[in-house]
């Protein structure tokens, strides 16, 4: 035995009590599962996956802007004489939807009898016309036989220039006319495709409207929903065409986990189309997305996600690893670059 190790007993023998201890079988099994805990956690921060995510609100809207809410004008000027619809009235192409007359009622008749009117005056000209032509050509045939002089043969040429000019000028009032009556006739604003006549701007026989008016307002049917998100400028650059995003529309029950998608419970998948170049007047820059028709789940019909409903996305961006987004995170750092790593790598362009 050695030397110092008989000393150690002698000297532990001078303290029985001391000598006497062990270290407890919890606290051992205590330890060991520490140990395992922190290998655990470290080998979750460094080797599991996490989907960084950049997040914004915004609302269900239409891609093509001719599917959006629009405004039903007024044709003519003219007072409110009956309305064929109500709010939330379905409308097909061509409905009536409110019919509009003129201030004075004979307007229509007054037109026509003045359309009468020029067209006997337009007839006259051209009747003269003829006539004068023909004296034209007689007065020349005389002339070149020496029986006329060239004062009668000149005043003829003038008279045919000014009856055609006379014809050209009734024939372009006639045009004047039937465009006043065309557009007086028009006295019905009709529905310019199949939809939904959201609001009415109510009047009666005593409500003066003019052209171009808004009487009605009116939502398209079977269109292509999009949404409008509105993401911070610091991660906007992060954002490209053709990107996943995860969406979460209003009143739609959800479970979201921004870093893992495949396990997100009531989130519909969508893809970016459209990233504006500049920012709103808030700050923020604003992007389309559009459903993804090959994903499993479809967006909920239009009866549960309306137009102007609000929704929250969140756009999935570069996987790197959960002590990584942890360790970004505590120093609010922006999120991976894309193809950033492979960069590092020298297998790609630094950005």
């Amino acid at each position: 035995m050695d030397t110092r190790t008989a000393y150690r007993e002698e000297d532990l023998a001078c303290f029985k009590t001391l000598h006497d201890q062990k270290v407890p079988n919890v606290m051992r099994t205590v330890g060991w599962m520490l140990t395992v805990a922190v290998f655990a956690v470290g080998a979750f921060l460094f080797f599991t996956p996490w989907v960084q995510t950049t997040s914004g609100f915004g609302m269900v809207t239409a891609l093509n802007p001719n599917d959006r809410l629009q405004e039903i004008n007024a044709l003519v000027p003219g007072r409110i004489h009956e309305w064929y619809v109500r709010d939330g009235s379905h409308v097909s192409v061509g409905d009536p939807i409110v019919r509009i007359v003129d201030i004075d009622p004979q307007l229509i008749q007054r037109l026509e009898a003045e359309r009468g009117q020029v067209v006997a005056k337009l007839e006259a000209a051209e009747t003269a016309q003829r006539t004068a032509e023909i004296d034209l050509r007689r007065t020349s045939g005389l002339f070149d036989e020496g029986l006329a002089s060239r004062r009668e043969f000149e005043q003829a040429s003038i008279r045919v220039e000014e009856l055609r000019a006379q014809v050209a000028e009734a024939a372009a009032e006639l045009t004047r006319v039937d465009v006043n009556l065309s557009r007086q006739s028009v006295q019905i604003v009709r529905a310019p495709r199949d939809g939904v006549i959201l609001r009415v701007n109510a009047g009666d026989a005593a409500t003066f409207v003019n052209a171009g008016d808004v009487v009605a307002t009116f939502v398209p049917d079977n269109v292509e929903r999009a949404v409008e998100l509105y993401l911070d400028g610091r991660d906007v650059a992060l954002v490209r065409p053709d990107a996943r995003v995860r969406l979460q529309f209003e009143g739609w029950p959800a479970v979201q986990f921004s870093g893992w998608p495949s396990v997100a419970i009531g989130t519909f998948q969508g893809i970016v189309t459209a990233v504006d170049p500049s920012a709103q007047t808030n700050g923020r820059f604003r992007i389309l997305v559009i459903e993804d028709k090959s994903a499993i789940d479809p967006w909920p019909d239009t009866r549960f996600v309306r137009f102007g409903s609000t929704a929250r996305g969140w756009v999935l961006l570069e996987e790197v690893s959960v002590g990584f987004e942890l360790w970004r995170r505590l120093n609010n750092f922006p999120a991976e670059l894309p193809g950033f790593q492979a960069a590092s790598n020298g297998t790609g362009n630094a950005p």
